[in-house]
């Protein structure tokens, strides 16, 4: 059973109502547009505004279902997180797309409702401030990097401190494989790059030549 949850948990992550959302309203590929990352932020920019609250809401819901689901059946704290953690990398990694997917924050904050809510509303709360000063990756990284102090002083189980750990290390790992973007040949240029795609999630500086890109080979 518990395996089956887990697998369960990454199936339903690999689901990206991003990438039908382009499909079905604009008959677009999300991964050639933009960035070629399959969320919310590419359906924002080139498929309808108003879909980003569906496909919001859904990948939240993808990390919560599974998540509740572990408890619910009385597997455990840690498999319950497991399980979350899976749909966060099935989001990211969905096997059906080749592997290209998005960032999973929404995915994680679905998970965080269910077994540390306070994390959820420190991500919302980080995700909102960067959005108002146009910083967005910058500052969801950090909440996402301060969610692990805020487990341990908010006292929460340590699975759950473990489970935030792992979060942060999915977000930095996709950031730099950037859906396995081609870097610059080794030298300053590459670790710009690689700073870039750490700190602002693009491998360039300015914002809008990178996000609102048209269709690309």
């Amino acid at each position: 059973m518990a395996v089956l949850v887990v697998i369960f948990g990454y199936l339903l992550g690999s689901i990206s109502s991003a990438y039908l959302a382009g499909r079905w309203l604009k008959g677009i590929d999300l991964r050639r547009y933009g960035s070629g990352t399959v969320s919310g932020t590419g359906v924002y920019q080139h498929v309808a505004k108003w879909a980003v609250v569906v496909v919001g809401l859904f990948d939240v819901g993808k990390g919560a279902l599974p998540t509740w689901l572990g408890i619910r059946l009385g597997l455990g704290l840690p498999l319950a997180l497991a399980a979350g953690l899976a749909a966060v990398i099935g989001h990211n990694w969905p096997f059906y797309l080749g592997f290209k997917g998005g960032r999973g924050l929404a995915t994680m904050t679905g998970m965080l409702l269910v077994v540390f809510p306070w994390g959820a509303l420190w991500l919302l709360a980080a995700l909102g401030l960067g959005r108002l000063f146009r910083y967005t990756a910058l500052v969801g990284l950090g909440g996402v990097a301060t969610l692990p102090l805020l487990s341990w002083i908010t006292e929460q189980p340590q699975a759950v401190a473990w489970a935030c750990g792992g979060m942060l290390l999915l977000t930095v790992a996709k950031r730099l494989e950037a859906n396995r973007l081609p870097l610059p040949p080794p030298g300053a240029e590459r670790r710009q790059v690689l700073l870039y795609r750490l700190l602002f999630d693009r491998d360039v500086s300015p914002r809008e030549p990178w996000t609102e890109r048209g269709a690309v080979d």
